[in-house]
């Protein structure tokens, strides 16, 4: 069986597709004509594929959002505007499947020559379509949550290139990934001795990695940092020894498999990646003297994008990987990385609508439909996300400094500030960048703003949904038969 259903197109279809609220969106499937320039393309509904290989590309990186000379932003060459006018008119959020393809290759073309895992953090992004196109790429994933491990099992990741990371690990959760074989790092005492018990169960010994806090300021926004002393993460490097002594004390329970580290997000500066590792292999050293054959390194993730879009030069894979390359080599080690935000942040935009501009004495506000609710990270801590229209402004339009708000009723419901606009229409589209990690998956109903659906363009130009937009109806499901 093919791994995506194709449906045809319909002429007499309407251009924007809406379910009736007595109808369950979930067995309705859209089908919708677009007509872009210079070919036609499709939309297609997207269901769970079997397991099939899937090329790579090897062609030089190149951005899958772009704006035209004639002021028209564009997503694979297909124009957001069509898209726009063929889906439900609701925010949405619009990804790029070649841009996925080539942010995994450029990972795997930096890891030539070492063995390694690509363990894709599915907290960034847990949409079931675009984990299992991660997968048949050949990724890992890491996981932290049982739930999270449940849907890597369901996208069919293999469990032996999945890492269950986490403070606060529970204990049924730990007994699923013992049974299925799952790497599983220590970050406490009490999580150690969770997973004795989770080994015991499960009646299968656990090879484990050491989360060791190697104190190495990773100069981010302190909420993303996860490698200082003062981190709820991974154990004081001090305590090692009394680590080591209790893995030996339990030989049929654990196999210490190796050591993890990982210093926080949207890294920009790959030395301290290189001061990290430095930190890391000594501390394998010790533990291979005390006749542990570990062969592992785990560098966690968090390298940062260009979310100004400024045209900084920022390290890219290459960069990382090279920093780290002679240690692991030196130490014979494999090597586990779990890049999240660099593998699928740049390759989506959250679509929104113009509801209005308005004028609060010296303020200016742009308010779209969508919100806080569908992308939370400006109001969370204050994150840029670069904002611009879909299609150029009327000629006269003139060009102001706008906040831009969504409906929801707080004052931190912003998606960008002090940001220069032209004046855009009344129904305008207007588009948030790099909105493909830790934005959907950090979405909620909140003031019943029902999460979004989600589309993706494929290779060859079509667009499929991945993801049905939730319905007031889907909330009131949960109350039926109370």
């Amino acid at each position: 069986m093919a791994a995506t259903d194709f449906f045809s197109h319909s002429p007499t279809l309407p251009k924007t597709l809406k379910s009736p609220l007595n109808q369950n969106p979930f067995f309705q499937i859209p089908i919708v004509p677009l007509k872009p320039s210079p070919r036609l393309l499709s939309l297609k509904a997207v269901f769970s594929p079997n397991p099939t290989k899937t090329s790579t590309q090897t062609s030089p990186i190149h951005h899958c959002f772009s704006k035209s000379s004639d002021g028209f932003l564009h997503c694979e060459g297909l124009k957001v505007q069509d898209i726009m006018e063929s889906v439900e008119r609701r925010p949405f959020y619009l990804y790029s499947k070649p841009q996925i393809t080539r942010n995994v290759v450029a990972y795997k073309e930096a890891l030539e020559g070492l063995s390694s895992i690509i363990g894709y953090a599915i907290k960034a992004n847990n949409n079931l379509k675009i984990l299992e196109h991660l997968r048949q790429l050949g990724c890992g994933a890491v996981l932290v949550s049982g739930n999270e491990l449940r849907l890597a099992l369901r996208a069919h990741f293999d469990p032996t290139k999945c890492i269950f990371n986490g403070n606060g690990k529970l204990l049924e959760d730990l007994v699923l990934a013992a049974e299925k074989g799952v790497f599983v790092n220590v970050d406490s005492e009490f999580d150690l001795e969770n997973i004795v018990a989770a080994a015991r169960i499960a009646c299968k010994k656990v090879n484990v990695l050491l989360r060791i806090n190697p104190d190495v300021d990773p100069q981010v926004h302190p909420y993303v940092a996860t490698g200082n002393k003062n981190s709820k993460f991974g154990i004081r490097n001090e305590k090692l020894q009394w680590f080591l002594d209790a893995v030996k004390a339990h030989p049929n329970e654990l196999k210490l498999a190796g050591a993890h580290c990982h210093l926080g997000s949207t890294i920009t500066k790959v030395d301290i990646f290189r001061d990290a590792a430095v930190l890391m292999v000594n501390y394998i050293d010790q533990i291979r003297a005390q006749g542990f054959e570990v062969d592992y390194l785990n560098i966690g993730g968090g390298l940062g994008i260009d979310y100004y879009h400024s045209g900084a030069v920022l390290p890219t894979p290459r960069d990382l990987i090279d920093t780290v390359r002679d240690l692991v080599l030196s130490r014979n080690l494999k090597l586990i990385i779990e890049p999240g935000r660099s593998l699928i942040a740049n390759t989506c935009c959250l679509v929104n609508r113009v509801t209005g501009v308005k004028t609060n004495g010296t303020k200016n506000f742009v308010v779209i439909d969508g919100s806080m609710a569908e992308l939370i990270r400006p109001s969370l801590y204050d994150a840029y996300q670069h904002i611009e229209l879909v299609s150029p402004a009327p000629p006269d339009a003139e060009i102001s400094t706008f906040d831009v708000v969504g409906p929801v009723c707080e004052s931190a419901d912003f998606l960008g500030k002090d940001r220069e606009l032209q004046t855009p229409a009344k129904g305008a589209g207007l588009v948030v960048h790099d909105a493909g990690a830790y934005c959907m998956s950090m979405a909620s109903t909140y003031n019943l703003k029902m999460r979004p659906p989600e589309y993706w363009v494929e290779e060859d130009g079509s667009v499929s949904k991945i993801r049905h937009g939730e319905t007031f109806e889907d909330h009131i499901r949960f109350f039926e038969g109370l």
